[in-house]
């Protein structure tokens, strides 16, 4: 961690000038600068010190709130093939089905289709990136084609299916998680 850096965002997060946060915490400005430049290094004393003048507590400052991963590559996905179904499922985010969304992407082989998913709350949206695909809504059935998006709230029963003779591939999102 670079604890100079950290000081620095938390002094002007909080709207601190070097002077302030040397003053509030008896020494000098020139020292704040050292610090907050990585010139020098504070004793335990003096950083736990800091750490109270700038309000906040030791776990707090040296916390890491940044996500594991944020960038996610094909190597990431988790794959899985369904060759009753003819479609592969990947996920494009890994474990997302604990979080509030789930990103998938869906190739389906010529008559492959999706699960039937039985009403539940939430809502979907997909956009497609190869062929054609018929959307089942309820007693509804759409057409979608290479270019289109669909959206709707899952609370009918619902899949989807691929009507062309070639691969269809399918971005679809769910929230909550589904796939």
């Amino acid at each position: 961690m670079d604890i100079g850096k950290r000081m620095k965002e938390l002094r002007v997060l909080y709207g601190l000038t070097q002077q302030e946060l040397a003053d509030r915490a008896e020494l000098t400005k020139g020292f704040i600068s050292q610090l907050e430049r990585n010139q020098n290094t504070p004793s335990i004393s003096t950083l736990l010190d800091i750490i109270q003048c700038l309000g906040t507590t030791p776990a707090e400052f040296f916390a890491d709130d940044e996500p594991e991963q944020i960038v996610f590559k094909s190597h990431d996905y988790f794959k899985k093939t369904d060759t009753e179904h003819k479609k592969t499922i990947e996920w494009l985010v890994p474990n997302a089905q604990k979080d509030i969304m789930e990103p998938v992407r869906l190739t389906l082989e010529p008559g492959g289709h999706s699960e039937v998913y039985l009403p539940h709350s939430g809502e979907e949206f997909g956009y497609v990136l190869k062929g054609t695909i018929k959307l089942i809504y309820g007693r509804r059935s759409l057409t979608i084609k290479n270019g289109e998006s669909f959206y709707f709230n899952s609370s009918k029963k619902h899949y989807i299916e691929n009507i062309s003779k070639k691969n269809a591939i399918v971005l679809w999102i769910t929230t909550p998680p589904s796939f």
